[in-house]
Order: C-alpha cells, then structure tokens, then sequence
C-alpha cells in the first residue's frame, strides 16, 4: 500500500478533530493579573510620547483646543500640504474657528491628501492610536489619506491595551464597534525583496496632536 500524501494526512488528522471534538475550558484563561506594571516615574503623556515618537510618529501636545488650529494651519503650511480632509464635527468647529480651511464632502474624500481624525485611545505602553468604526471617519480615513492626523485628549490616555478595550466595550454597550483598529507608527512593510517600503498598506506619516484637557 503506497503511503499517504502530506494532504491526505492533514485532512484525514482535521476529520478526526470534527468528530471528535474535546471540550476544553477557556473560562479561566482571561487572567485579572497584569503582566506589565505602570512606571510610577513618568506621566502616561510622556510615556505615549516617548513610544510613539520613537515608531516615527510626529507627537505634539497641546495646553488648550485653540492651540490645535494654530499649530496645524503653520504645519500646512511648512509642508505645503493641499485638500485636508475632515468628516469630525468636533475637529471642524476648531478648524473653522481657526481659520484652517478643509474639506468634509464625500465628493471631495478620494482626492484627500490629509485625513484628519479623532480616536477613541491612546495606549501608552504601545504608543499606539486606538480607532474604530463607530467614529464619524469610519473605517476610510485613517488608512486612506498619504497623511493621517489624529487628534486625542489626555483624558484618552490609558496604560494598556486591555484596557482600552475594556473602556471600548462600556462605551458602546451593549454593541461594539464592527472594526477596531490599532494603529502604532506610520504604514511600513519589508515583505517585498526585504526592501523597507513605507505607506504600503496606510499613511506615510502620522501626526498626533494631544490635547490637554485635564487642567
């Protein structure tokens, strides 16, 4: 008798498992215990500062919500940047108030140069931006513009990822987002010839403006 083939050999091992399946319990596998402890040293800010600058992200902090406009209007124009596009009402009211013209028709979405977003966190530990698709932008704009800008609040700020998620499911309770995207650093990818290639797969370069709200 000629022996199997590895492909006979994978299904033949995948119809044993459906027949016979084993009940395992998971219920204790979603552990209370933290596996990383908070820095007593240093803020959650300068934390999510220090990680998320060093993944080549651009962090700027904000004392106040005026400051935002200001700081962005001088940054478009430095880089010459054309067809910021914002769908965020809160993010508009700033822009308008500030003067910094923008864009927030559909119509106008597939020409956008610059995306401007809010989030729902920040995770410190990760230097990472927590967005999902429950926000105005959906799931589009983070990804799509060559230049993401997101805008946080200190209040957003969390250690962990677990525990954005946590606050994620209280947020939208009893639903939950239908996508939840992290986001730590601008798009890269060495998949191709092991040749670094950024905005691959997203943004070449993200911007996070914090804004200070706990004063």
């Amino acid at each position: 008798m000629k022996e199997s083939t590895s492909r006979e050999q994978v299904l033949k091992a995948v119809r044993k498992a459906l027949i016979h399946k084993s009940e395992v319990d998971y219920s204790a596998s979603e552990s209370e215990t933290e596996i990383y402890i908070t820095p007593e040293e240093e803020s959650l800010e300068l934390l999510f500062a220090k990680t998320f600058s060093s993944l080549k992200g651009n962090f700027i902090f904000c004392e106040t919500k005026d400051d935002f406009p200001k700081i962005l209007s001088n940054l478009i124009a430095e880089n010459k940047w054309e067809t910021v596009f914002c769908a965020e009402t809160e993010i508009a009211d700033m822009l308008e108030k500030g003067g910094v013209p923008f864009k927030s028709n559909e119509n106008d979405f597939l020409a956008c140069n610059v995306g401007v977003t809010l989030c729902e966190f920040l995770v410190a530990r990760t230097g990472s931006i927590i967005v999902s698709s429950r926000q105005k932008a959906g799931r589009r704009l983070p990804v799509y513009s060559n230049i993401h800008i997101a805008v946080a609040y200190t209040s957003q700020l969390v250690y962990n990822l677990k525990d954005a998620f946590k606050l994620l499911k209280k947020k939208y309770e009893p639903g939950f987002p239908s996508q939840v995207t992290t986001i730590t650093g601008p798009s890269q990818t060495a998949d191709i010839e092991k040749t670094l290639v950024n905005g691959a797969h997203g943004p070449k370069e993200i911007f996070l403006f914090l804004i200070d709200d706990n004063s």
